[in-house]
């Protein structure tokens, strides 16, 4: 470097040079050429050249950008007061109040946290106070968070030195169910390596405490596992005395359409249920619900505290996100777009196009070359779409299926815009 050059002269940094000198390497972005936005409202988001792109990949904003109740809430009590609960504070009460009426089987007590990560890090533990026991079971094409406990059962990279010998992983619904074929069996097949599973934990004396799922299997891909497809998997749980665990950051909060939360379309009855990005549109609030002798247990073996977790502006969002979900309708919406908008994707056509699943709000298309999972297919398709202005990304064993889960307040003219694109970008892949 010529240090006699004035600093206007020196090359301008990338935001993405500066992202790696800053952050450090490998800090993940979207697309191969990252997208800079700037702004959001609603269902759109805008980069910083000013191009309009339609979100069909979000569900932090759940109730849409920078939604104006929420914005209100969160300024109006920012301006008045923001602390911990270790002061008495209202607003928190009156949220897990709100929420817990939104939930059945004995669940009422809660613990609010800042990410999805803690919340089920916490209900690990939880589970562990509870049975006394620390074996833990997840799918093995999964992802529960972040924290040194979580990443244990979260599929995408091992943990250094191997996962915990308490922690083990059974074949997740994707490697049961082929792609467009009836679940059939497989539910049985699914609770079978569960309940062997736990005989394996209990024989070498870990225990068995819980199971831990998304209850629409959302990063393994979304597999066709109708309700009542874990019903055998509960009576092994039950049986063995574990809990189980329902993770629902992306399921819950009506995006499945039918029901407010992802285990009671599925038919069964968790014991602990953490939630997380949706329920505050953006706000960092995620939250573990749990039955009162389960919260008891734990609270008697963890001395546990969250300096932000339940502030009141974070209670503010949550309460003015609940109202705009309720007022808005959004939970009958993801029902009615839901449908129409799958009505639409599977009619579309490419011979690579294997299978087209959704629920509510959010779908999956799979993509095979004749046997082989259409990996680089579905990588090109997601950057042809980003190209012309759809955010959405791919998920699965083989990164073989386009995932779509936009914002609540999608519209019937936003899915027809996005299968509209899909269409041209399938069909200029045939002909490209």
């Amino acid at each position: 470097m010529n240090e006699n050059l004035p600093m206007t002269d020196l090359p301008a940094e990338s935001l993405t040079d500066r992202r790696a000198r800053l952050m450090g390497p490998n800090v993940p972005t979207f697309y191969r050429s990252p997208v800079h936005i700037i702004r959001g409202e609603g269902v759109w988001l805008w980069d910083a050249q000013g191009k309009r792109y339609l979100d069909c990949y979000n569900n932090v904003p759940h109730v849409g950008h920078c939604h104006p109740r929420v914005v209100a809430a969160i300024a109006a009590q920012a301006a008045r007061l923001n602390t911990h609960t270790r002061y008495l504070h209202d607003a928190v009460l009156d949220y897990i109040e709100r929420l817990t009426a939104r939930l059945d089987h004995g669940l009422s007590q809660a613990i609010m946290t800042c990410t999805g990560s803690e919340a089920n890090d916490i209900a690990l533990r939880m589970a562990q106070a509870a049975t006394r026991a620390t074996g833990v079971i997840a799918t093995d094409n999964t992802y529960h968070g972040n924290t040194a406990a979580v990443s244990q059962l979260s599929t995408r990279r091992p943990p250094i030195g191997g996962r915990a010998p308490w922690v083990r992983l059974v074949p997740a619904p994707d490697r049961l169910i082929a792609p467009g074929q009836p679940a059939g069996d497989a539910g049985a097949r699914f609770a079978a390596h569960v309940a062997e599973t736990i005989a394996e934990l209990q024989a070498a004396g870990y225990g068995f405490s819980a199971m831990m799922l998304c209850p629409v299997f959302a990063n393994e891909g979304m597999p066709a596992a109708p309700p009542g497809f874990l019903d055998a998997t509960m009576r092994a749980i039950r049986a063995a005395g574990g809990l189980m665990i329902a993770d629902e950051v992306q399921p819950g909060f009506g995006r499945t359409g039918s029901h407010f939360w992802g285990h009671d379309r599925m038919g069964f009855a968790p014991d602990i249920v953490t939630m997380g990005k949706p329920m505050a549109n953006g706000h960092p609030v995620a939250a573990v619900v749990a039955r009162p002798q389960v919260m008891a247990a734990f609270r008697e073996n963890f001395g546990y505290f969250n300096t932000f977790g339940g502030n009141p502006v974070s209670a503010a969002a949550c309460l003015a996100t609940l109202d705009v979900i309720e007022e808005e309708g959004l939970q009958d919406n993801a029902a009615t777009i839901g449908a129409y908008l799958l009505e639409r994707m599977r009619a579309l056509h490419h011979p690579f196009l294997r299978d087209v699943r959704g629920v509510g709000l959010f779908f999956a298309l799979e993509f095979f070359d004749g046997d082989t999972p259409a990996t680089d297919f579905t990588g090109d398709l997601v950057e042809a779409m980003v190209a012309r202005g759809f955010l959405l990304n791919r998920l699965g064993r083989g990164q073989n299926i386009l995932k779509i889960r936009p914002p609540m307040p999608f519209a019937r003219e936003h899915a027809d815009l996005l299968a509209d694109a899909l269409q041209q970008a399938l069909d200029a892949a045939r002909h490209g």
